[in-house]
């Protein structure tokens, strides 16, 4: 069994099979096992490719077949109630996700004992890139890679909505894209079941401010799926315009630039603001609504572009269009057939052309429950049961992987951290 951390390397099971490379980090956990021989020029390093407030990401070699995948390593998981609830709920939801616009988890790798049980490391799909890097690079983006793009976010959102779920936290960076166009939304860190008893506080630290819907920056204790379409909006904006829509540098500031587009709002589009919020909208001059400058974004702001765009980015979370709702807008109809023609897998090429699957659209069948969370009731309690679900996820037929501790890389691996405080976005401002 795998220890996940640098100190307890005398627990750490060995690595086996013969002639297994001392480059990777990756290594079969069982005996005996026959390692996929991979040609030393074709051999890449293990090498970090991403991190934020909860893990680190490593682009990696999967031993059992020589395909690059990638590592999440989840540290420091059980230092308190609240962050251990979270890492199981992301691990739930990555093993549940079945979609083909949405990162699901491939494997967990095989735990220590439980004494020794600190870090989960995840092994996922690696993809190329994601839409921040493509946005800010100078390639150039087509009508079509918008629509494709766009179409493909919606339809992963739609699925998660379904499924009842809140990712909280959509944004350029958590959009990872292959050379052929396929996105899939990752990181669900702050993901959580939609809340339907509005009485239930839920917590303002979610979404990245530039991201960040209205209501959530004007207090509420409350919120919907709505703040992740608000979310989609500024990033269809954003790869319309090739540019942040609202570049802020603090919440308030956020709001401001909300508000110079979409003008003041009324009162009753500000029903589940806190009374602090209220009285600084109120106390501003009156702004007219300006959502014309849509269409200096681009060329590529057409009527049914900025139609679409601005149903997302309403104030009133009640009155914001829905993930089903927009993929019906005809602004998408062009990229559902490209993806559909070349793109999907849910559709085949046979002898007679392009077979179609009768649903462009799927949804989760069955809703993400959180019932499990009621048994949570201290660390050691989900130390346990989160010990247990890995286990159980390893009753498949594959060879169970672990950490070797004799790679090249693992000194660096081992050390890896999340981001520090000071490197993440501003808090919700302090209103009352």
């Amino acid at each position: 069994m795998a220890v996940v951390s640098q100190r307890h390397t005398r627990h750490m099971m060995a690595f086996h099979g013969s002639g297994a490379p001392q480059h990777a980090i990756l290594a079969a956990a069982t005996v005996p096992y026959y390692q996929t021989v991979i040609p030393a020029q074709d051999v890449q390093p293990d090498r970090p490719i991403g991190y934020g407030a909860f893990g680190v990401v490593w682009s990696v070699t999967d031993p059992r077949d020589g395909k690059r995948v990638a590592l999440k390593k989840m540290p420091n998981v059980f230092q308190n109630l609240i962050s251990a609830k979270r890492v199981y709920r992301e691990l739930k939801m990555l093993c549940m996700f079945k979609h083909e616009n949405v990162l699901s988890a491939l494997d967990i790798l095989q735990p220590p004992h439980i004494d020794f049980f600190e870090e989960i490391y995840v092994v996922t799909e690696l993809m190329q890139s994601d839409l921040h890097k493509i946005i800010v690079s100078p390639q150039p983006l087509t009508s079509d890679h918008v629509k494709v793009f766009l179409y493909q976010i919606l339809r992963g959102v739609k699925y998660l909505h379904c499924a009842r779920i809140l990712h909280r936290d959509i944004k350029p960076g958590n959009l990872l894209v292959n050379s052929n166009c396929v996105l899939k939304i990752c990181d669900f860190g702050l993901a959580r079941v939609e809340e339907p008893d509005e009485t239930i506080h839920l917590t303002q630290e979610v979404v990245t401010q530039y991201y960040r819907a209205p209501e959530i920056l004007m207090g509420a204790t409350h919120y919907s799926s709505a703040v992740d379409i608000w979310s989609v909006g500024c990033i269809f904006a954003e790869l319309l315009g090739r540019r942040i829509l609202f570049q802020a540098q603090s919440p308030i500031q956020q709001l401001d630039l909300i508000t110079d587009l979409l003008g003041t709002p009324p009162l009753d589009d500000m029903r589940t603001a806190c009374q602090g919020a209220k009285a600084h909208m109120l106390r501003q001059p009156p702004k007219p609504p300006s959502l014309t400058a849509l269409y200096t974004l681009s060329s590529q702001a057409t009527h049914e572009a900025v139609h679409l765009l601005s149903r997302m980015l309403v104030f009133n979370p009640e009155k914001r269009i829905s993930a089903t709702d927009a993929l019906a807008h005809p602004y998408l109809e062009e990229g559902r057939l490209r993806y559909h023609s070349c793109m999907c897998k849910c559709c085949h090429n046979i002898p007679a052309g392009r077979q179609y699957t009768v649903d462009f659209e799927p949804v989760c069948l069955h809703p993400f429950s959180y019932a499990f969370e009621d048994e949570l009731t201290s660390t050691h309690r989900v130390k346990d049961k989160l010990h247990k679900f890995i286990l159980e996820q390893q009753q498949g037929n594959r060879v169970p992987l672990c950490i070797n501790p004799n790679s090249v890389a693992f000194k660096s691996f081992a050390s890896s951290s999340v981001a520090h405080p000071s490197e993440l976005p501003p808090s919700p401002h302090v209103w009352d």
